[in-house]
């Protein structure tokens, strides 16, 4: 199969558009698939993400990935597609010739592009063009626009209007969380197709990995391996919940004593340097490892004792799973995507959303209960292991694919 995919991300930024899209993509080589992928161009971050030219050009056997020129989108270090790179687009797809077109994220190429991404080229050659919801931008909106309600309101319809114009384009817009599915159809998107299309390598994840003196050996950092370690993994910016978070940590360590503790922060974002400077003010055991390769993920998660998330809106949320893989237990707000895997009080803890008292209730029983760590830490790698690979997650993409090659081609046998 000949396929084009048009993402808004790709490596060497890490998100869960980017490592699923890596994944996804190793999957379609090894298979023997052919991939023409287009992202955003990153030369202009280049001091950011120096290695950006390694994931570019002919990354693997059948797989050539095309850098479309880039602006920035909301800050610096986020790129978005250019207006004037869809020409670009448009020939490569020509030379290439896909038999179908896959695109994630489409609201955020369109505001790019001003165009609906992969459609002229689909509508022109007659094959299928689909897109993946990925990110619930409409839900974001406050958390980056900081208006008075009517202004607020105004700016959601407005929104609104344009992700449901970009998404009835395609012939599917795809879903891989039961939990945003009917959110995204309450507000209008049609032709939703839900299926697991979310995974990781298991194989990764080994127990053994879990070593004495770990951060010690590997980071320098001995004092780290007699704390109990909390892991915060994923984008620092506002949408991530970290305005709740921050503002929680002081009555935390009125609660919990901050030598037994230490926060280990996973990840890059504009709120970085906010984060840092609020969090070190309460407690000495403070380390923000940045940005990490995806190779180490496994390794700091095995090693930490369990996983805390605020974010609210994540439409599936792939930390949590891997939390769950490395045998740790994660807590999360009853929010978003991310209560389709946590059973509460089986393999982690939901609190109460902006409820500052029922999380530090609930994250101070983690602390202090290893037993029952331990025991939610077994039941979350049992909740996952073998129910969420990346060759079962790709072969379901595949299937979709195939039945809407298979359905163009029957109505042009019969038209």
């Amino acid at each position: 199969m000949k396929i084009a995919i048009i993402t808004s991300g790709f490596l060497p930024v890490i998100d869960g558009v980017t490592v699923s899209g890596w994944n996804r993509i190793q999957k379609l080589s090894e298979w023997g698939h052919q991939v023409l992928l287009f992202c955003p161009d990153y030369s202009a971050i280049a001091s950011i993400y120096p290695n950006w030219q390694d994931f570019t050009g002919n990354i693997l056997p059948g797989v050539r990935v095309v850098n479309l020129k880039s602006t920035p989108f909301f800050v610096e270090f986020e790129r978005n597609v250019a207006f004037y790179s869809y020409s670009k687009l448009q020939d490569e797809l020509e030379k290439f010739k896909p038999d179908i077109i896959h695109v994630d994220e489409p609201e955020r190429l369109f505001v790019g592009f001003w165009r609906i991404a992969g459609k002229d080229y689909a509508k022109k050659h007659y094959i299928p063009c689909i897109s993946f919801f990925r990110t619930n931008f409409l839900e974001y909106l406050e958390d980056f626009f900081p208006l008075p309600t009517a202004l607020l309101n105004f700016l959601k319809y407005i929104v609104r209007k344009l992700i449901l114009f970009v998404y009835n384009s395609y012939d599917l817009t795809l879903v891989t969380s039961k939990i945003t599915e009917p959110k995204i159809k309450d507000i209008g998107i049609k032709n939703i197709c839900y299926s697991n299309l979310l995974g990781f390598d298991s194989s990764k994840y080994n127990l053994q990995l879990r070593q004495t003196n770990f951060f010690k050996t590997n980071y320098n950092l001995p004092e780290l391996d007699n704390k109990i370690k909390l892991v915060f993994l994923g984008r620092l910016t506002p949408d991530k919940g970290w305005s709740f978070t921050l503002k929680t940590f002081p009555k935390l360590f009125q609660t919990i004593d901050k030598n037994k503790i230490a926060i280990l922060i996973i990840g890059d974002g504009e709120m970085k340097t906010e984060i840092c400077q609020t969090i070190s003010q309460f407690t000495p055991h403070f380390y923000c490892f940045g940005r990490v390769v995806p190779e180490e993920i496994p390794l700091l998660l095995v090693n930490s004792d369990f996983h805390v998330t605020t974010s609210e809106k994540e439409t599936r949320g792939l930390t949590v799973l891997e939390a769950f893989a490395a045998n740790i237990p994660v807590l999360a707000p009853r929010a978003g995507g991310v209560v389709e895997n946590i059973q509460d009080g089986i393999n982690g803890f939901l609190f109460t959303p902006q409820d500052q008292d029922d999380f530090i209730h609930k994250l101070k029983i983690l602390v202090e209960n290893q037993s029952l760590r331990q025991q939610m830490g077994i039941q979350g790698r049992k909740s996952v292991i073998g129910k969420y690979s990346w060759e079962q997650a790709v072969t379901n993409l595949l299937n979709i694919w195939e039945e809407q090659i298979i359905r163009y081609q029957n109505i042009i046998v019969d038209g």
